[in-house]
C-alpha cells in the first residue's frame, strides 16, 4: 500500500510544487490538470476542469492507480481561474466558467475520491487572503474563494466520525506564473504587492506547499482556514 496525492493544476505554480513536495516525502502523486508537472515520478493525467466531460476519465484512473486499498489519499484542490471582473457587470455565462472549475469541480471530485478516503485521509482546499476579504475587480475570483471555504467547512461537518479531516489554506501574494501573467512587465507593481506582507517580499510556492503538507499530515487542523500570508499589511 502506498500514500497518494491527487492534486488540481500541477502543471505550474503552488501545485507543482506541492506535487514535489509529497514526492520528495514519497507519497505517490497524480496531476489532474491541462498540462503536465514535469516533476519525476508524477503520474499526469491532462483534463480541463472546466470541459463537464472528465469524470469518466479521472474515474478510471483513480480506479487504475488508486486501486481498491490505499494507505491514505490527500486530494489537493488548487486548480482555479482567476479573471478580473466587476460584480455588477457580470454574465451568467462568465460566472458558471469559474464556479465550474473554483468550485464545483472541487465538489465532484471529493464524491469521486471519496471511496478511497481512508482514516488518515485529508481533503486540501487552496483558497486565497480574498476567501475572507474582497478588493476591486476581482469578483468571480473573490466569490469562488468565499463559497470554498463553505464547501471545505461543508465537508468537516459531513466526515465526522471518519477520521479524515479538511482544511482550506489561504495564501498571500505567492511568486507564481498566475500572479506574474497578471502583473505583467511592471517592476514597480511587483514591489507593491510585495509590500503588503509584513515580510516584504512574495511567498515562494514550495512554502505554500510545505504549508499543504503540513495540513495533510495533521489531523487536529481539521475545519481550519489557515492564512499563509507572511502577515497581511492593512491599510
Amino acid at each position: 500500500m502506498t500514500d497518494w496525492a491527487l492534486i488540481t493544476g500541477a502543471s505550474r505554480g503552488i501545485g507543482q510544487a506541492a506535487a514535489a513536495r509529497f514526492r520528495k516525502e514519497g507519497w505517490s502523486v497524480l496531476n489532474l490538470s491541462r498540462g503536465e508537472s514535469g516533476v519525476p515520478g508524477v503520474v499526469d493525467l491532462r483534463v480541463d476542469l472546466g470541459s463537464g466531460d472528465w469524470e469518466p476519465r479521472v474515474e478510471a484512473a483513480l480506479r487504475e492507480h488508486l486501486g481498491p486499498s490505499p494507505r491514505r489519499v490527500t486530494l489537493v484542490h488548487n486548480a482555479a481561474l482567476y479573471e478580473h471582473d466587476d460584480a455588477l457587470a457580470l454574465t451568467a455565462e462568465h460566472l458558471r466558467r469559474v464556479l465550474e472549475v473554483n468550485l464545483v469541480a472541487p465538489a465532484v471530485l471529493n464524491r469521486l475520491t471519496r471511496p478511497y478516503l481512508r482514516e488518515g485521509s485529508s481533503v486540501l482546499y487552496v483558497g486565497s487572503t480574498l476567501s475572507e476579504k474582497a478588493v476591486r475587480n476581482n469578483a468571480t475570483y473573490v466569490t469562488s474563494k468565499h463559497a470554498l471555504v463553505g464547501l471545505m467547512r461543508a465537508t468537516c461537518q459531513d466526515l465526522v466520525g471518519t477520521g479524515i479531516h479538511t482544511v482550506c489554506v489561504c495564501p498571500g501574494f505567492t511568486d507564481t506564473e498566475l500572479l506574474r501573467e497578471h502583473l505583467g512587465d511592471k517592476p514597480e507593481l511587483r514591489a507593491t504587492i510585495a509590500s503588503k506582507s509584513t515580510f516584504g517580499r512574495l511567498i515562494t510556492p514550495e512554502e505554500i506547499a510545505h504549508v499543504l503538507y503540513f495540513c495533510a499530515t495533521t489531523a487536529t487542523v481539521n475545519g481550519a482556514v489557515l492564512h499563509a500570508n507572511l502577515g497581511q499589511v492593512e491599510t
